[in-house]
């Protein structure tokens, strides 16, 4: 029987405080089990202001469809069950001295990204039927403070793989397509 083991890891990003995460996986002649949250691994990356897990999503997306780009009021550790995404990650937090940066993770299965409160986070599935995963530190509720940032703000320089086409609904919703771009929201920002 074939065994392989990889190891938990983490590395730094572009954005203070994302991480970038590969989980242990252990593989064989039957499959694979993948680590999704371990907490003694993930609490040597992770904030120690994060206490728990609050509230856990699972998307399933059509290949080449966006969602976000969206900073609620909520951390997120976020990853693939199935599939693969271009994940986009820039930070909206008016006091980060990242303001204004720009991460892509090309995310496949046993690879997170650990998204801090404030930064958006936004993904293009590059498979059909890719099943994205969200643990959040906090229910999402309506009304919930945060940012958001339109996936088509040229100025972030994503090269987004598959080209977004901005009146294509099955692609990107309305609400997405319609809100700020990056300029627009620090104007908004000096202004509260």
């Amino acid at each position: 029987m074939t065994l392989q083991i990889y190891p938990f890891s983490a590395s730094e990003s572009k954005i203070d405080g994302l991480r970038i995460i590969n989980v242990k996986m252990v593989t064989d002649d039957r499959g694979t089990v993948r680590e999704l949250y371990r907490e003694s691994s993930h609490s040597e990356v992770l904030p120690e202001t994060l206490s728990s897990w609050k509230q856990i999503n699972l998307t399933r997306t059509k290949r080449g469809a966006v969602r976000g780009l969206h900073g609620e009021a909520m951390a997120k550790l976020v990853t693939v069950a199935t599939g693969s995404v271009f994940g986009v990650y820039v930070d909206t937090r008016p006091d980060s001295k990242t303001f204004g940066a720009v991460e892509t993770v090309h995310i496949t299965p046993g690879i997170q990204v650990f998204v801090p409160q404030g930064v958006c986070n936004g993904f293009q599935a590059l498979e059909e039927g890719t099943e994205y995963l969200y643990f959040f530190d906090n229910e999402w509720a309506p009304g919930m403070s945060g940012t958001a940032l339109t996936p088509l703000d040229n100025e972030l320089g994503i090269e987004w793989p598959i080209p977004i086409e901005k009146d294509n609904r099955e692609q990107l919703s309305e609400k997405d397509a319609k809100a700020p771009t990056l300029r627009e929201l620090k104007e908004i920002l000096k202004c509260e």
